[in-house]
């Protein structure tokens, strides 16, 4: 058989042409299509591989002995033709996803990735306060950092935007470097980053942003976590009825239960229930807790005594299962408190105060306070009172770390009985105490 132009013309499907004057060289036939191959034997593997030259007519039997000449002389030279092709096809997609992907990540900016961290974890994943802060801090700290391509983002710019803050404000720079670390994390996780792209949020300026403590009528008072002396715990409580009722009762529970603050302003009265010996106990669901993100995390029982005792069952007559620290919105939706009030409140009514300068108003006698100071003072007196360590964290609210976290699933309930009650019994002797 020869390559005739009569018989390729009337070469039928599944049919081929070969000669002998071109070994290897085919004029292969499908229902639509006459194609000119190569068959060959590969000098690499041994393996008989085939790879097309062009369809015929548009590629003459002239052409297809050229390239059939040239793909055969590669082949005499120990290359592989059809392997060769595979390989520069294959290298060729690469680099066209390779572009697709620049450019894709050239138009991925950090406020994309962050809105995207946001939106996939932060929103699901924490509560609306925290959530609502990682958001505002993204809005208002980014600037014009908001509109650089993520993978293209250095150590040097990564730097300079969280040096930019950690002069003025330490505690915000660390932040906001935490929450970018997270958020690169987050990126690389998806695949919306290459893994070649470093997370510099993780390198930068560690341990060297620090904090300088509050300033107070425009003085720093440092850093140091402040602790109520009993004296001053005494004189704060017998002060306690100078502050609005609502305000009163939730700094009485901060002292009495030391639990939390969002954990207190949000407290139902369905959570409220008397059991066996007559004790009234407070279940914080796990949700409401600063633990609900962990696994091993429990409801956290708070057993009810003295001032607690009372200010919860009053305000349960009163409000009945509901929010028993409520709240209107200015929609004029229901909710409950919010801690911050709390915390205004408390600040308002301080010596050092210029809120609403023309009000008057009665001064605290024990200064340089916040409501969260109060639970570590409850802390500190439980602790001076003897208390096991593990039961005061555990009244607290404290998940145990490490390995006995992981083992000690003990609840201590007979244990919070016994050393709230005992607290309460301390507090009343300091406020009935006046030196």
């Amino acid at each position: 058989m020869t390559f005739d132009a009569r018989a390729m013309k009337l070469l039928q499907a599944g049919q081929h042409l070969t000669s002998p004057e071109f070994p290897g060289l085919r004029l292969e036939a499908t229902e639509h299509f006459r194609t000119w191959t190569y068959r060959y034997k590969s000098p690499i593997d041994g393996r008989m591989r085939q790879t097309k030259l062009g369809r015929w007519p548009a590629m003459s039997l002239h052409a297809a002995v050229a390239e059939w000449e040239k793909l055969r002389a590669s082949r005499e030279a120990g290359g592989d033709p059809a392997l060769e092709a595979k390989q520069a096809r294959a290298a060729g997609q690469l680099a066209r996803s390779q572009a697709v992907a620049a450019r894709a990540q050239s138009s991925y900016t950090v406020a994309a990735l962050c809105n995207d961290y946001y939106e996939g974890y932060v929103r699901l994943s924490r509560a609306k306060k925290g959530a609502d802060e990682v958001r505002r801090m993204f809005a208002t700290m980014l600037g014009a950092f908001g509109d650089m391509a993520a993978a293209e983002v250095t150590r040097s710019h990564a730097f300079d935007l969280i040096q930019s803050y950690a002069a003025a404000t330490p505690v915000q720079a660390k932040k906001l470097r935490s929450e970018l670390g997270a958020a690169w994390d987050y990126a690389i996780d998806a695949g919306r980053l290459p893994d070649s792209v470093p997370n510099w949020w993780r390198l930068i300026l560690r341990g060297k942003i620090k904090s300088k403590g509050k300033m107070i009528a425009g003085e720093r008072v440092g850093t140091t976590k402040r602790v109520l002396s009993p004296d001053e715990i005494g004189a704060l409580v017998r002060w306690l009825p100078n502050f609005t009722a609502l305000v009163e009762d939730a700094l009485t529970l901060y002292l009495w239960t030391g639990t939390r603050g969002a954990e207190i302003v949000a407290m139902e009265g369905r959570e409220v229930r008397q059991e066996a010996g007559g004790i009234w106990w407070w279940t914080i669901p796990k949700a409401k807790t600063k633990n609900a993100r962990h696994e091993g995390a429990t409801d956290l029982r708070v057993p009810l005594f003295g001032r607690a005792q009372s200010v919860v069952l009053r305000r349960k007559e009163r409000f009945g299962d509901g929010w028993l620290f409520p709240s209107k919105t200015r929609d004029g939706k229901l909710t409950h408190t919010e801690q911050k009030s709390i915390q205004v409140a408390v600040y308002y009514h301080q010596p050092y105060s210029t809120t609403r300068p023309e009000s008057e108003r009665a001064r605290l006698s024990v200064t340089h306070w916040a409501p969260h100071d109060l639970r570590r003072s409850a802390r500190t007196l439980l602790a001076a009172m003897g208390c096991p360590s593990d039961v005061a964290e555990s009244v607290l609210g404290h998940m145990i770390p490490g390995v006995a976290g992981v083992y000690n699933r003990h609840q201590y309930d007979a244990e919070r009985v016994e050393w709230l009650r005992r607290l309460a019994d301390r507090l009343e002797e300091l406020a009935r105490f006046q030196a």
